[in-house]
């Protein structure tokens, strides 16, 4: 090819997609020829892998401009395809669906604010960030509040948030590698972990960025053809996000016919841990109002204050290019975010439904514990039925599921070929670790330049720098695999904390020193310090004041949505050491949450 590697991108990846697209028709043909589903499952886990570590390795450099900040030279289009992959994570690819499956569409919320975030990336934050030429979000708020103490504690926020996220990115590569390689979750964390390290030890952000891009290209096409497969198949259009409205009347039907019967705490003390059934109507908000709007809200200022997004508008070349490839960003991240809900739908239709052969309520029990696919989750723990009235035929209250499996089970259950199973595993896993690279990455730099560079050893040579930052790497990731093969939990609540650490203690000081002259290093730091420490300690199940500083006004909200999130805003004032400081934070948790 002529021209530099940059020139030739489209080309470069285009050749990738093809290839990718025929290795899906070479397994197909070989399922065809008696290969086995575990082999497909473990040969596309495999050469997508290898895909991803090749280009790490051949990414690599001793560079730090290229290390931190790929160089500052991703193009747009591309930036916007590794930020949506950097973005869509186990929670989006692997959970997502799975909340709307069981709480109806109150999970909508979190798809509004998950996408709306990225007008105030846009409008508030990533051109300016850009603009101010700095390699990390520390490094930007280090920079313009002054003194390291404002930089430490915005690497110990970075640091709690991105910790929280990534072990639910390798808590869904374990569970697709344990399902995939069948082998036990507990060890398979730490397979989905060497194979996040390969794509970014070696190259840091540029081997993390073109990596990430051909992970987009796996996740997009693994999750919108078994979508567009199973509605054609069910005779719901071959685009159903135009042509849904049917089937979901379907499952309204479904409901009022098969009713919402509450189990006994005795009953739903034999359902395994993580496991849940329908409780609620599919098109139901489950929610008031302004709970939802409120929780949109603050999942959109969550989303533009996690760190590992706000530093690939870093990469680009110039301010204007920031601008654009935030666009982009939302339109390659729309794709995914508007198909959710149909996944759900066309899922539990087709378990729910007994005119359809896939249907499983109304059989018998016999016949359901014959059947393949619901055997080889159940061994996976990831579905149970129980005959809790005794007679013998399964009821809607009686099945339950990992909220993980709706999406990677529904092809197999919808009776498509399982080649196909294979590229959902091979797109939930790209999802995951796409995540996880760039999470572990953020923390990892951080430390290395913000802490390490900037405050211990400011004349550190760049090569023991990349040393330091690569150690870190390793660290970070063996103590997220730890604590993600506890179990602790669940994949969706570990984001949703997540998006609360960082919500609470960088989006005001973050936008606050981009639009007003008068944010001082004083009111940073105490927002910073009382709106995390407030949040640390309401996820460890204490309630304190939440912090947010502004002028001499007091407001405090307080609200509760659907039964699974608390929000909470507080304004005060702010004084150390005799300086009237200006800082802000705000919170948002889940207290319980299931699915």
């Amino acid at each position: 090819m002529k021209g530099n590697f940059i020139d030739n991108l489209p080309k470069i990846y285009g050749i990738y997609t093809g290839g990718f697209v025929g290795f899906i028709i070479i397994m197909a043909i070989a399922e065809q020829m008696g290969m086995t589903a575990k082999t497909v499952g473990i040969a596309f886990v495999a050469f997508t892998v290898f895909i991803y570590a090749l280009i790490g390795y051949l990414s690599r450099t001793a560079q730090a401009d290229a290390y931190y900040v790929a160089g500052r030279q991703v193009p747009t289009v591309f930036n916007g395809m590794a930020t949506a992959a950097d973005w869509m994570s186990g929670a989006s690819f692997v959970a997502m669906a799975g909340g709307i499956y069981f709480k109806g569409y109150g999970y909508m919320a979190l798809l509004v604010g998950w996408t709306g975030g990225y007008v105030l990336v846009a409008t508030l934050l990533a051109p300016y960030l850009r603009k101010f030429g700095c390699y990390t979000v520390p490094d930007f708020i280090g920079t313009r509040y002054g003194g390291n103490l404002s930089r430490f504690l915005a690497v110990v926020v970075l640091t709690v948030a991105s910790f929280t996220y990534v072990t639910a990115q390798i808590n869904a590569t374990g569970t697709i590698a344990s399902v995939a390689l069948d082998i036990p979750f507990q060890y398979a964390v730490y397979v989905g972990l060497v194979s996040i390290l390969l794509c970014s030890m070696l190259g840091g952000m540029r081997g993390v960025t073109w990596t990430q891009v051909a992970q987009y290209i796996v996740l997009i096409i693994a999750y919108l053809l078994p979508v567009f497969w199973i509605s054609n198949k069910m005779g719901a259009g071959f685009f159903p996000h135009f042509m849904l409205a049917d089937e979901v009347a379907r499952i309204g039907e479904l409901e009022q016919q098969f009713g919402f019967v509450a189990n006994s705490k005795e009953n739903l003390a034999m359902v395994p841990k993580g496991l849940a059934g329908i409780t609620k109507a599919h098109s139901a908000v489950n929610a008031t109002p302004w709970a939802f709007i409120s929780l949109a809200l603050a999942m959109m200022m969550g989303t533009a204050s996690l760190p590992h997004v706000m530093m690939r508008y870093f990469t680009t070349p110039s301010v204007k290019a920031a601008r654009k490839s935030v666009g982009w960003s939302l339109f390659f991240i729309f794709l995914l975010y508007s198909s959710a809900p149909m996944l759900a739908t066309l899922s539990k239709l087709s378990l729910i439904d007994p005119n359809l052969s896939t249907g499983i309520i109304g059989k018998s029990f016999a016949e359901v514990q014959a059947i393949d696919w619901f055997q080889n989750w159940n061994q996976a723990n990831l579905m149970f039925i129980s005959d809790f009235n005794g007679n013998g035929t399964l009821e809607l209250n009686e099945f339950f599921m990992g909220g993980k499996a709706v999406v990677l089970a529904t092809p197999e259950i919808a009776g498509l070929p399982y080649v196909i199973s294979g590229l959902v595993a091979a797109g939930g896993l790209a999802a995951a670790m796409s995540t996880a690279d760039g999470l572990i990455l953020a923390i990892a730099n951080a430390i290395s330049h913000d802490v390490y560079y900037k405050m211990i050893d400011p004349k550190a040579e760049t090569a023991k720098r990349l040393v330091v930052a690569r150690v870190l790497l390793v660290v970070i990731g063996f103590a997220g695999a730890t604590i993600a093969a506890m179990e602790i939990q669940g994949i969706l609540g570990s984001v949703i904390w997540a998006f609360d650490f960082a919500m609470s203690g960088l989006f005001f000081p973050l936008v606050l020193g981009v639009w007003w002259k008068r944010a001082n290093k004083e009111g940073a730091i105490a927002g910073i310090y009382k709106a995390t420490g407030s949040n640390v300690a309401k996820a460890a199940g204490y309630t304190i004041t939440t912090g947010l500083y502004v002028n001499d006004a007091r407001i405090t909200s307080d609200y509760s949505v659907a039964n699974f999130f608390h929000f909470t805003v507080e304004t005060d004032t702010a004084t150390i050491g005799g300086i009237k400081g200006v800082g802000v934070g705000c919170s948002v948790g889940p207290v319980t949450l299931s699915a």
